[in-house]
C-alpha cells in the first residue's frame, strides 16, 4: 500500500511473484510482474491513489494463504474534482522459497465487502 501511494510501482510489482496474475474488474487478465508492474503505473499515472486496504479473513496451510478484505482509492473524476471508490478484494499469497510472501493472485472489484 505504501509503494502505490507513493507512485513507486517498481516497488508494488516486486510485491508479487514472477508468475502472478492480475484480475481486474471488466478487462483481461495480466500475468507476469512486468505486466502487474505497468498496470500499476498506469493506474497511478491516471491518477489512482490513496489506497486503503483492511484485510477481513486471513487463513493458509504451508506456502500459500488466502486474504479477503475491502479497500478504498482515490480516483480522479471527469471533472477532475477527486473521488473514493471502494470495493473488495482476495489475494493469493505464496511463499517463495526464500520465505519471502508475495501476491500470486489479485482479484477485485466495486462494491461494499458485506
Amino acid at each position: 500500500m505504501d509503494a502505490f501511494n507513493s507512485g513507486n510501482a517498481a516497488a508494488v510489482g516486486k510485491m508479487y511473484t514472477d508468475d502472478a496474475a492480475l484480475l481486474p474488474p471488466d478487462g483481461k487478465r495480466i500475468d507476469g510482474r512486468k505486466g502487474v508492474e505497468e498496470f500499476w503505473q498506469g493506474a497511478i499515472k491516471a491518477g489512482m491513489k490513496n489506497l486503503t486496504l483492511k484485510a477481513l479473513e486471513v487463513d493458509g496451510s504451508g506456502n500459500l494463504a488466502y486474504e479477503v478484505g475491502a479497500f478504498t482509492l482515490g480516483v480522479p473524476s471527469k471533472s477532475g474534482d477527486p473521488s473514493t471508490v471502494a470495493g473488495k478484494y482476495i489475494v493469493i499469497w505464496k511463499k517463495g522459497d526464500d520465505g519471502t510472501w508475495r501476491l500470486h493472485r489479485d482479484i477485485w472489484n466495486l462494491g461494499a465487502a458485506r
